[in-house]
């Protein structure tokens, strides 16, 4: 899990909110999606609020929102 303190901190980060993601092997199906767009994406997993954050080291964060929803995951951007 991460801790929401790290985002003010943090701004290479990305939030989406993915509202079909209810578990961990869910979680390991987003960090698949999006490790395909960008291999060296670090993703944070909230799954109680159903929340990842993603460093990101070379994709922008609308393609990394493309490939979630382009994936089947009902995803939308947070602090966008």
């Amino acid at each position: 899990m991460f801790l929401r303190e790290h985002y003010a901190e943090e701004d290479d980060m990305v939030r989406f909110r993915i509202s079909n993601m209810t578990c961990g092997g869910c979680a390991k199906g987003v960090t698949a999606t999006l490790r395909e767009v960008d291999p060296a994406a670090k993703p944070r997993f909230d799954l109680e609020r159903r929340e990842v954050a993603v460093e990101q080291a070379s994709v922008d964060a609308a393609r990394l929102e493309k490939a979630l929803v382009d994936a089947g995951w009902v995803s939308e951007r947070l602090g966008a």
